[in-house]
């Protein structure tokens, strides 16, 4: 008896689209001896577990398991965690994320809402008996206690499981279920990349905290028609020109007593960084509504007095950047920078590169250099397209440690590297653990091969260059004109073009249906220049300019067939095919809109209103860069063209009212469209039948449009 070999769209969908089994979330001790990591006990396993390598000998051991520590019994979230997975696009089970204290000797986690510790160095984890659901525990830095949040309290228990107590809760008078501390607040999670809402001194003798109070914020109602018999869930969420969830910070002693860390919170009320080390003062930066204007203070733990070290101002935007600000070990502020046209690396007020690298991240701060991530600025020699890599900097100039073509990051500590690479030619990434530049050891993946290699052509299209990924058939002949797919993000945050093998996979797979694929990161798009990306403010619509304007460059030298072309995208990629099909049906015949942003004063406060303003002063530009209007469609063209809508009903990031409103709006104009909406299904789609099905109902509803045979 033979098994038929499963399809790549169930495959894909399966092993998480090939994430499952591959190492992820590194730490290394400070002695540069372990290597702690997350990891699937195989490519289709969603229960992470939490590993250790010991560096010295390559071995590398199961330091918790979820299954025995849970005895077999399935997991159950709270809502609260389930937010916050969905915050953060986390699609895994078991432990999905752990913390440490200083000496990575131990580490917590929460796993179906209990409270589990592990020992590193002995490979041994037990529970902690406190009051649950348990969210986001952290040890204090000497490894003595654990905070944690539970019900909008945080609390701290001995590392042993004594002395279980509160150190301070919401207050009685405050309104049921809106103020919490220790948590991030929806926009600090979904849009400034916090998702902490405390953080330990280096003493561990107190803890900067978070009151988040969301009364102010408006009141939506997410519901599943599939399941009438069950109530909506009432979220907070805060659309753009409508209320943020008020936000305060305090410190926070063990004996309870709370100090407010004071600063003109009317002006500045985003806490968009919070850092706290040993080589200065707690350390925060804040952001004005409009993002134009922000501070980087100094807190006073003693009096909550703040005290201004730098500050940046824009006439566009300020962006925010994983890993700073952040104190050196000498007591300088590292910082990320738009200076002279490029994206820099600064200490103080000197910037330490220049416009030959866009700095994207700071990886690691040491008294020796700083570790960053960047790709080719605007004046590097080679445009090295879709490449990002690590590099170490100092007073002496710049090293790249990442060779090969590729996507590479890296973790550092103890004078060891994990360097973690994605290349073209080979699935996956690899990690290897370096010291001194060399490799030392290799952390294994278990995922699965996808058994489809990207027939990719990494290049630049158009007069703008653009950075584009063109993907063939796996069988083509290189001469046939082929339809073509557009297959964009296509904005802000999301850049697609990557010098990595299995960022194409799902192209390929439509290319392998017959189409040229083509890949554009336009105007708006990440890792290239500040103007590139801020070219957007006020006009979202460019980006549709760019789509075209890659499409047509790659025409003159690919054999592309633009009598019949098609775009399908998700998210701000949904958005940006609907916008294709009802603006520039000349060029686009047929388009699919998965999760789309049709109307932008219903997306979220601190994206939208960075790019586009406050809607009560920006009117034209909402209705320039929205599908719909309260009067309809916004600018449709003719001819129609055939359009699919794709939504998840339980979606609370992009809701499903964006759906609704446009195909009734397009019903309204007599254009008829398709409407999938997808029951249970939140922004992400990691059910596994959904998953595959919607690449199959995609492939259908494309050569139905283009009628192709």
């Amino acid at each position: 008896m033979t098994t038929e070999p499963l399809s790549f769209p169930r495959r894909y969908a399966r092993t998480q689209r090939f994430t499952l089994g591959a190492p992820r979330a590194f730490t290394v001790s400070p002695d540069g001896s372990r290597v702690v990591f997350l990891r699937s006990s195989s490519g289709t396993d969603r229960a992470n577990q939490l590993w250790v390598l010991d560096v010295a000998e390559g071995q590398e051991r199961v330091a918790a398991d979820p299954r025995a520590l849970l005895g077999g019994a399935t997991e159950r979230l709270s809502a609260a965690e389930r937010a916050r997975r969905e915050r953060s696009r986390e699609g895994g089970a078991g432990i999905v994320g752990y913390a440490t204290d200083t000496a990575v000797e131990l580490a917590s986690f929460a796993l179906s809402g209990r409270l589990f510790t592990a020992e590193l160095r002995a490979g041994t984890a037990r529970e902690l008996r406190v009051p649950g659901p348990v969210i986001d525990p952290r040890p204090s830095p000497d490894g003595r206690l654990v905070a944690y949040v539970r019900g909008g309290a945080l609390r701290v228990v001995g590392a042993e499981g004594e002395g279980d107590r509160a150190l301070v809760e919401p207050e009685s008078g405050a309104d049921p279920g809106t103020v919490s501390y220790g948590l991030a607040e929806f926009i600090a999670a979904e849009e400034m990349g916090r998702s902490r809402g405390f953080w330990w001194s280096p003493e561990g003798d107190r803890l900067l905290v978070a009151r988040v109070d969301d009364a102010p914020v408006r009141r939506w109602w997410i519901s599943d028609p599939a399941q009438p018999e069950r109530a909506p869930q009432q979220v907070g969420y805060p659309a753009a020109g409508t209320d943020n969830a008020d936000v305060r910070l305090f410190v926070i002693g063990l004996d309870g007593v709370r100090t407010e860390v004071v600063w003109d919170r009317a002006h500045y009320p985003y806490l968009a960084h919070v850092h706290w080390s040993a080589a200065g003062a707690p350390l925060i930066l804040v952001q004005a509504r409009d993002q134009r204007s922000q501070l980087f203070l100094a807190v006073d733990p003693d009096t909550g007095a703040t005290r201004m070290v730098h500050a940046d101002e824009d006439p566009q935007w300020l962006d925010l950047f994983p890993g700073v600000p952040c104190w050196s070990p000498a007591g300088q502020l590292v910082r990320i920078a738009d200076e002279g046209g490029a994206r820099v690396l600064a200490f103080g007020e000197r910037p330490f590169t220049g416009v030959q690298l866009h700095v994207r991240a700071v990886l690691d701060v040491s008294a020796d250099d700083v570790l960053i991530s960047a790709s080719a600025g605007e004046a590097a020699a080679a445009p090295e397209t879709g490449e990002v890599h690590v590099y170490r900097v100092n007073e002496l100039g710049v090293e790249r440690l990442s060779q090969e073509p590729g996507v590479h990051s890296a973790v550092r500590g103890g004078g060891v590297t994990v360097l973690v690479s994605s290349v073209p030619d080979q699935p996956g990434a690899q990690v290897r653990v370096l010291r001194d530049g060399k490799r030392v050891a290799t952390v294994t993946s278990y995922a699965e091969s996808p058994g489809l290699s990207p027939r990719v052509t990494l290049t630049e299209g158009g007069a703008r260059k653009i950075s584009c990924a063109l993907l063939m058939p796996t069988d083509y002949d290189g001469v046939t004109p082929l339809p073509v797919l557009m297959d964009p993000y296509g904005g802000p945050h999301g850049p697609r073009v990557l010098a990595a093998h299995n960022a194409h996979l799902t192209s390929q797979w439509f290319a392998d249906q017959g189409f040229a694929v083509v890949v554009a990161d336009g105007r708006g798009t990440p890792g290239r220049s500040p103007a590139w990306e801020k070219a957007v403010r006020d006009d979202f619509t460019l980006t549709l300019d760019d789509q075209i304007d890659a499409l047509h460059g790659l025409a003159e030298r690919f054999p592309l067939d633009l009598s019949r072309v098609a775009i399908r995208g998700w998210s701000f990629g949904g958005w940006l095919a609907g916008l294709a099909v009802l603006r520039r049906p000349d060029v686009f015949h047929a388009g699919i809109a998965g999760a789309p942003v049709t109307d932008w004063r219903l997306y979220d406060t601190h994206y939208t209103e960075r790019y586009l303003g406050d809607p009560a002063a920006a009117a034209q530009a909402y209705a320039k860069s929205s599908l719909i209007t309260d009067d309809g469609l916004s600018a449709p063209a003719e001819p129609h063209r055939p359009l699919m809508i794709v939504h998840g009903l339980a979606d609370d990031n992009v809701v499903v009212a964006h759906a609704l409103r446009l195909s009734s709006a397009l019903l309204a104009a007599g254009r008829p469209h398709e409407v999938l909406p997808l029951s249970g299904v939140t922004h992400m789609t990691p059910q596994e039948q959904v998953a595959e099905n919607l690449l199959l109902l995609q492939v259908d509803f494309l050569k139905r449009a283009l009628k192709l045979s």
